[in-house]
């Protein structure tokens, strides 16, 4: 057999390309230049994977909408509603949006370190630490609204600040928006403490379920305050029920007879 016979063999076994079988270049397609060009990357950078946490804001019931709506057009807002509501998420959705838009100049996320059946005492590490698993549902919210890189970056810059309830007194809190969460597991004290730090240019919700206190009965302050603010002009009370609820069905079911 010839040398041209076997090489022609080849091309048709291997799939070989010949001298007289090369594509156009007119005819090839080429991929579009990487990301740092302007174009496509298989691998984003980090700001571009940023991108993807951006996203569209919009209720699912109708007492999530009256709670947004709320928010928008007041600066203190108390939403009171059982768990599954999406009362700390869209509290701290709305304040990741008014931190991106410019609208404040930091967000100030807390809420009370009670322990529900367990002590702070007798977990390991530093203070810092032994908070941690109780302000977990926020740096959840708030990676869900942003990459985890981004919220640490803010962070960081002092833009985002998470702390219990414990480090609010005596501070005035001014171009900021603030979440109070589990406004349930706190005293009436605690929370015209906390109410009063409202500065300018500030808006604060307060989220709570007054059904669901770790404290002993009579002690949470939710309830009787959100009755005294409600008739407060400027101030919403904003109250979500069963409807309302975006977990698994069965978390309203259970809800309901428990």
């Amino acid at each position: 057999m010839t040398k041209r016979a076997t090489a022609k063999r080849q091309s048709r076994e291997f799939g070989v390309l010949d001298s007289h079988q090369f594509i156009e270049d007119s005819k090839v397609r080429r991929l579009p230049q990487q990301s740092g060009q302007g174009g496509w990357s298989p691998h984003p950078s980090n700001d571009d994977r940023d991108q993807g946490y951006l996203k569209t804001l919009k209720p699912k019931s109708d007492g999530q909408a009256e709670l947004m709506t709320a928010i928008d057009e007041h600066n203190l807002v108390m939403a009171l509603g059982p768990a599954g509501t999406g009362k700390t998420y869209l509290a701290v959705a709305k304040a990741v949006e008014a931190l991106e838009a410019g609208r404040v100049g930091r967000i100030v996320l807390s809420r009370p370190a009670v322990e529900a059946g367990e002590s702070i005492g007798f977990l390991p590490g530093d203070m810092e630490d032994k908070l941690a698993p109780y302000l977990r549902p926020l740096y959840d919210a708030l990676s869900d609204r942003l990459s985890m890189k981004r919220v640490k970056a803010l962070m960081a810059e002092g833009l985002i600040e998470i702390a219990p309830i414990g480090y609010m007194r005596g501070r005035t809190l001014n171009n900021a928006f603030i979440v109070v969460d589990e406004a349930q597991n706190c005293t009436y004290v605690q929370l015209k403490m906390l109410l009063t730090r409202l500065g300018w240019h500030s808006t604060m919700v307060v989220t709570g379920d007054p059904q669901q206190s770790d404290l002993l009965p009579g002690i949470s302050g939710l309830s009787d305050i959100s009755a005294r603010l409600e008739a407060v002009p400027d101030i919403a009370v904003v109250r979500l029920a069963e409807q309302d609820i975006v977990r698994h069905p069965l978390v309203a079911s259970m809800i309901g007879v428990l």
